[in-house]
């Protein structure tokens, strides 16, 4: 008798064990489970923790809470102003409603991606190419709204969207490489001929300064002289005054080989005029 209800007791024991090992689950902290009993799904989501269903009559589904990374494919599209690009994105989301995660949406992972596709090539028609490399933030807002708009019946939230590159044509890069390279140069001429204008009116002024003080000429051209000695060179290019080819100009015999005129040498007082020559004697025969 006692061997029997020994017996019993064991056999009991293991089809409790066997029924809690079917029965048991186990939901991790960032999971949530839903338990659908003969297809239906019942009230309640399950928390993180230990949890018990029945066998063979009950099913969880557990549903990932964290924050998933879906990278968007690149997307090949004509902007607005008739560039064509290729453009990849990534998407931030996550599920804040495990039920209609499951049910409202075949598979909300493909859906997203498809959505984020769809969009992304709608955002690369809408914008401008200039926009597309220069105002992403605006684009990535624009971009999460049309993502986010039907994702809200999914039970997903979209956290976050990022444009991570555009891809341009090689002649469009170097159309552009031309046009950077061109204003670069249509600036650097501007600031050069700032650069001689204010230069001018230094100089302008210095020369008026000079102009009142001609010693100031002198001085300016020694230290000229003295710049130029101190590099070492085998040439001493020495700058020569105006003022002393304008007096050696002065100073040369005039054209045609003639010599000017002496100047007359007085040494006494004037003697006068000479008295009139003697009349002409009559001829004779």
């Amino acid at each position: 008798m006692l061997q029997e209800l020994l017996t019993a007791g064991l056999a009991a024991a293991a089809g409790v064990a066997v029924y809690s090992g079917v029965a048991a689950r186990v939901v991790r902290q960032y999971e949530r489970g839903l338990v659908f009993r003969l297809g239906r799904l019942r009230q309640g989501v399950r928390g993180p923790g230990f949890t018990m269903i029945l066998p063979f009559v009950d099913r969880m589904r557990k549903v990932n809470m964290q924050i998933v990374t879906l990278p968007v494919p690149a997307q090949e599209g004509i902007t607005r102003d008739n560039v064509t690009v290729r453009v990849d994105a990534v998407v931030y989301f996550k599920v804040v409603d495990p039920a209609n995660a499951i049910i409202e949406v075949e598979d909300y992972r493909f859906a997203v991606s498809q959505m984020a596709q769809t969009s992304l090539r709608s955002i690369i028609g809408k914008s401008d190419l200039d926009d597309l490399l220069s105002n992403r933030e605006q684009l990535n807002q624009g971009l999460e709204l049309m993502i986010d708009s039907p994702a809200v019946g999914w039970g997903v939230q979209i956290d976050r969207v990022e444009i991570k590159d555009v891809s341009l044509p090689e002649t469009m890069k170097r159309s552009m490489a031309r046009q950077a390279e061109a204003d670069r140069e249509r600036r650097a001429r501007v600031i050069n001929a700032d650069a001689e204008l204010q230069a001018s009116r230094k100089l302008a002024e210095a020369a008026a300064v000079m102009s009142e003080q001609p010693a100031a000429l002198q001085l300016r051209l020694l230290q000229t002289v003295v710049a130029v000695a101190a590099e070492k060179n085998s040439t001493l290019v020495l700058p020569f005054p105006v003022e002393l080819l304008r007096f050696l100009e002065r100073a040369a015999p005039a054209p045609g080989g003639t010599e000017p005129p002496p100047l007359p040498l007085v040494t006494g007082p004037d003697p006068g005029p000479d008295p009139d020559p003697d009349p002409a004697e009559p001829e004779t025969d």
